[in-house]
């Protein structure tokens, strides 16, 4: 069969792939538009393979919600370079991968990739992600995700510098109010700046606080300016150092970081609770920062661009 044009066309735009890709793929099939479509996505898992070893780290957090904010997805995709990861074609793709997330019963990465690709049937997540890889020319992975229901509340998600940082914050309410969401979104904004552990002292574990205590009173013996102190005296002076590295790491005794009066994050949940007349108590939050705890490649730009000539 003649290989025209318009063919070529035709499967550049379902594939994306490269015009010269496109022509060998339908001679290679005969002009069969479905047999070279696979072919394309093995070529495409064969290129994928030789990329999956180079360290990924820039990337993206996208996040979906509900229309009723009752139920979030939280993303991670990595990418090699930031300049991929401020790539449309890519920020889609993460987009795409946290809708997904959104309507999956997949617990773990491992499980997602197996699942068919809801947005564009007859490939798998694995499918998708490899022909991504091969279309964009470098290694990336789908990292990590978490699904949030809220049942008896809502969910609202605050994204960071494009997506370098996100947060979904749930919040136990009997309100859909706009002035909640906001107040939700704000403390969302303050899980994103000051990156608390836990929601209040009451997730930390006694175990946890005996430990930090027994640490402090040990560094508060060793300072020569406690050296005549009487022990009672030194637990008190601890005890006020722990509840002070307690309120730094709990998101409501957190000081507001928007306030102006010096109110704790709980005293601002409250006071919007009262003026939109509802309950509203934060219950959960999540918070994604691209890269973090992964190896970067220590290359500047132009050091990558002459590599890539060289190549």
């Amino acid at each position: 069969m003649a290989i025209t044009a318009a063919m070529v066309k035709e499967l550049r735009e379902m594939s994306g792939a490269g015009m010269m890709d496109c022509k060998k793929a339908l001679t290679e099939t005969d002009g069969d538009m479905d047999k070279a479509i696979e072919y394309l996505r093995k070529n495409g898992l064969a290129k994928a393979a030789k990329k999956a070893g180079r360290i990924a780290a820039e990337g993206m957090v996208a996040v979906n919600i509900s229309a009723d904010n009752k139920v979030a997805s939280i993303v991670e995709v990595n990418s090699e370079t930031d300049f991929v990861a401020k790539n449309d074609v890519f920020r889609t793709f993460v987009e795409e991968v946290a809708a997904q997330a959104a309507t999956t019963s997949a617990t773990d990465v491992e499980t997602l990739l197996t699942e068919e690709w809801k947005a564009e049937a007859g490939m798998t997540v694995s499918e998708k992600l490899a022909a991504m890889i091969a279309k964009i020319g470098e290694n990336m992975n789908i990292r990590r995700f978490l699904k949030v229901t809220a049942e008896d509340g809502i969910i609202v998600s605050y994204i960071h510098a494009g997506g370098k940082i996100g947060v979904l914050v749930k919040a136990r309410t009997d309100s859909n109010s706009d002035g909640v969401k906001e107040c939700l979104k704000n403390v969302a904004m303050q899980v994103a700046a000051m990156s608390p552990k836990y929601v209040s002292t009451d997730e930390v574990s006694e175990d946890y606080k005996k430990q930090e205590m027994e640490v402090l009173i040990a560094n508060a013996k060793n300072d020569p300016k406690n050296a005549n102190k009487p022990e009672n005296i030194l637990e008190k002076i601890v005890a006020g150092q722990l509840n002070k590295e307690l309120k730094e790491v709990c998101l409501l005794e957190q000081e507001y970081v928007k306030a102006e009066n010096k109110e704790t994050v709980a005293k601002y949940v409250e006071s919007v609770a009262k003026a939109e007349g509802c309950d509203l108590v934060v219950t959960e939050f999540i918070r994604f920062e691209t890269g973090e705890g992964l190896e970067k490649k220590n290359e500047d730009f132009a050091a990558e661009v002459a590599a890539q000539m060289g190549n």
